[in-house]
This record gives structure tokens, sequence and C-alpha cells, in this order.
């Protein structure tokens, strides 16, 4: 039997992912900011009443952390009011939701990995418009709905670490890195291929958490794109990296220090992910020879 889906985000880099992995069975209809602006709930409205969908998967979000700072009812439109929307239509026409939340709901300062029910305390806009779309999805919902939470996420699409990482190395003489904010990196195509599992298993619902396994600092995560890099022939020669703390390297909003995400629950319900340096040498295979053909 097919299951209709509507992708929100299919545009960024986790719904390209998504749209690559489509399962058998499954009915896509891939919606990016061409066919609906987010911070209008009418056109969302609009849009899910012409589709009519029988599952919502929400990959959709304002990510810039940092100009979130400045642009808060933007943040908080897309975040929190979308969300909301998506949720209350989901509760009167009985579809389903998957929602991709983050670890930025939490400060980091616990010291031990974060479970899903632990008490949030975002630091920034970012992470409180995220917590604030939850709350939303969980007052119409209640656990119904699946809010999934992860981390510092990463593929060959988009704008993010990895890529920023590889073209200034190949840019500069040498690098400094933070090393007191502690994650684990966690390849798109991973999560992709988690969420379709959760898509298609409908008793995994509530609040969970997906990331890679593992932990490490931005630090770690740069020395180990440099040596992947230049064992694939990505780049041509290796730079010095330097740590340096956060406190060294100023930005508008705060990030969690140590922000690792309890994943036990999920592992055991859709199979457990491996280990973040392995996705990371696939992601930049896949990288490799799309350059390639360039």
């Amino acid at each position: 039997m097919t299951s209709t889906v509507c992708l929100f985000g299919a545009g960024g880099q986790l719904g390209q992912e998504l749209q690559r992995r489509v399962p058998a069975g499954i009915e896509l209809q891939a919606i990016d900011r061409r066919q609906v602006d987010l911070s209008q709930p009418e056109q969302i409205r609009a849009l899910l009443d012409r589709l009519q969908p029988q599952i919502l998967l929400n990959a959709a979000a304002y990510t810039a952390v940092d100009r979130a700072e400045a642009e808060p009812e933007l943040a908080y439109a897309v975040n929190a009011e979308a969300p909301g929307i998506l949720a209350e239509w989901a509760a009167a026409k009985g579809a389903r939701l998957l929602h991709v939340s983050t670890d930025f709901v939490f400060d980091g300062e616990q010291g031990r990995p974060y479970r899903p029910e632990d008490p949030i305390a975002p630091l920034g806009v970012y992470g409180a418009s995220k917590a604030a779309g939850e709350a939303k999805i969980r007052a119409q919902l209640g656990e119904q709905a699946l809010i999934l939470r992860t981390a510092w996420v990463y593929s060959q699409f988009g704008n993010n670490f990895v890529k920023t990482m590889l073209r200034l190395m190949a840019e500069r003489e040498s690098l400094s890195v933070v090393g007191d904010q502690i994650g684990t990196p966690t390849w798109a195509g991973g999560l992709a291929a988690a969420l379709w599992k959760a898509v298609q298993a409908p008793d995994f619902v509530g609040t969970r958490h997906w990331t890679d396994a593992g932990v490490a600092s931005w630090y770690d995560f740069a020395v180990a794109i440099q040596e992947e890099a230049l064992q694939l022939g990505l780049l041509q020669r290796a730079i010095p990296i330097q740590m340096i703390p956060a406190s060294a390297y100023p930005t508008p909003a705060r990030r969690p220090a140590c922000a690792v995400l309890d994943k036990s629950g999920s592992y055991a319900a859709l199979g457990s992910a491996p280990h973040w340096r392995v996705p990371l040498r696939q992601m930049l295979r896949e990288y490799a020879k799309g350059k390639n053909h360039d």
C-alpha cells in the first residue's frame, strides 16, 4: 500500500538526502521554498489542503544560528509557528507528523549525554525557536508525533562545516578551530535513512534522539576531515590546525559546550549508527566523485 509523504525542506541538505533514499511504497511530495513560504501560515494550510498527505515529514528549519539573533521573528515563524501549523493540520486530518529538531534545545552544561526527557535550556534564538516548535507540536499531537533531535549535520549538499573546512584548508596556510565544544558529527545521508525507517515504524513516536555514534570537538572533526580528504585527493597538502577555546572565537549566539545526545532508544528501535568517521569517509568519497564529474 502506498503512503503519501509531504516533505518540507526538500531543498536543504537533509531534504536532498531524503529524496535520494525514498523507499518503495512511498509517494513523495517534495516541497521547498519555491512552493511554500514557511513564514506564511495561510500558504502552509492551503498547500496541505491541496495535497492531503498521510504523513508530514518536516526537515525544514531556519538554521542560521548566529543570524537568528538578529532575525528572531523569522526564526520563530519557520521553527515554531510553521511546525505548529503542520501539527494542527495533522491532528485535524489524522495524519502523522515527523519533525526534525536539534541539540541546541540544551545548554550543554549537564556533563553526560542528554536523554530525550531531560529538561531543555536553549542558549539563543535558534535553540529557543526550535524548542518552541517542539512545544507547539506536543500541544496539538501529544506524544503521537515524532520529534527527532539531531546535531552537527553535514552532507555533500548545501553549506556545512565539512565543506567550509575543505575550502579553508585549500585556501589557507593554517587554521584555528574550537576545541572545547563537544558533540557528534552526523551525516545527513544516515539521518535520512533513519527517518525513512521511522516513517515505516508507526509506533516510533514521541521525542527521540539520533546522531551518528561517538563524540568529537570541532577541532577533532576538522582534523579528521583533513586526514580523510588528503587520502581521497580532495586536498593536496596538510596544513597545521590549532585548537582554540570558544572564548577566542566569539559569535553572536552562544553554543552548548557539550550537547552529546543519548541515542540508545532510537538505536534499539531503528538499528544503530556507525562511528561518525565512517559516514564522514563515505560522504567525502561521494563528494570527490561529484567533483571529478564537474
